[in-house]
């Protein structure tokens, strides 16, 4: 037992520094509606300006239409849509076998790319309990995260916040909270997954959740959303990790995985391996 809790406490670590940490908030807060500023965002909900120089610094490339990379995340984009239209579903998980292949990052980028869509909004939520860190690759420290909203019934208009991307809102976390799995399982939890996904019904909705193999929070949460996307690293994941992780998933469908840190050439770069709405056993 020790020496899984030993392993636990190293994998928290290693993910937690991964993430980007900023000392002091790097942008600005405008609490103000939509109409004011121009951009869509819901009544009520915060709007955060993050600078370019922030999205380009954290990697969060599909925000800077020309990046590289962003047609990337734009094909990813077009596939994951086409999958969950051709089956009327609207709710996407993503996942890694283990920390530090990039689930995070690709869990943001896919948002923004999908956002950058005229037909749909969409709301990235942040379900790594253990490590919440999406706000972090905006530099933004949140006053609330959702841990706030399950046990001390912290109204969501108070902690949503929009990067100042149209059609997205981002429902942050704030800190860890150590009974994860137990907390996604919750009837609270499994109420507002029900909300979210039924209030708007051409919202999509992004769950970013802890890694496969580290603890149970994706195998718990995995039967309350529609699909999931696994991230895989190129050259660090083990095919018989992945295999496990997919394993895992019981009968929520897998709609493909993402091989990130792949070596990139001009027409082919950041990602392979992606499936067509079935599950695979030698994606890398």
């Amino acid at each position: 037992m020790d020496r899984i809790k030993r392993a636990l406490r190293k994998a928290e670590a290693e993910r937690a520094a991964t993430a980007p940490h900023p000392a002091q908030p790097a942008v600005a807060e405008v609490d103000t509606p939509a109409a004011a500023t121009g951009q869509w965002a819901p009544q009520k909900t915060r709007v955060v300006r993050v600078p370019e120089d922030v999205l380009e610094r954290n990697r969060l490339v599909a925000a800077l239409p020309n990046h590289e990379l962003a047609d990337a995340y734009r094909i990813l984009r077009t596939r994951v849509v086409r999958t969950l239209e051709g089956h009327g579903w609207n709710s996407l998980a993503i996942t890694s076998p283990a920390t530090g292949c990039g689930k995070t990052l690709t869990a943001i980028n896919l948002a923004i790319s999908l956002a950058r869509e005229l037909t749909h909004t969409v709301l990235l939520v942040d379900l790594d309990l253990r490590n919440p860190s999406i706000h972090r690759y905006f530099e933004y420290q949140p006053e609330y995260g959702i841990g706030d909203h399950i046990d001390h019934d912290r109204p969501l208009e108070e902690i949503l916040f929009s990067p100042g991307i149209e059609r997205l809102v981002i429902l942050p976390g704030r800190e860890s909270i150590t009974d994860s799995s137990e907390t996604l399982r919750s009837p609270r939890m499994v109420a507002l997954v029900t909300e979210l996904k039924t209030r708007y019904p051409d919202r999509l909705i992004i769950f970013d959740l802890a890694p496969m193999l580290a603890m149970d929070d994706a195998i718990a949460f995995a039967p309350y959303v529609d699909s999931v996307l696994m991230v895989a690293e190129n050259g660090a994941t083990r095919r018989e990790d992945l295999q496990n992780s997919i394993d895992s998933l019981g009968e929520t469908p897998l709609i493909g995985t993402v091989l990130n840190r792949v070596e990139t050439t001009k027409h082919d770069h950041y990602y392979g391996g992606y499936g067509r709405g079935e599950r695979r056993s030698n994606s890398t």
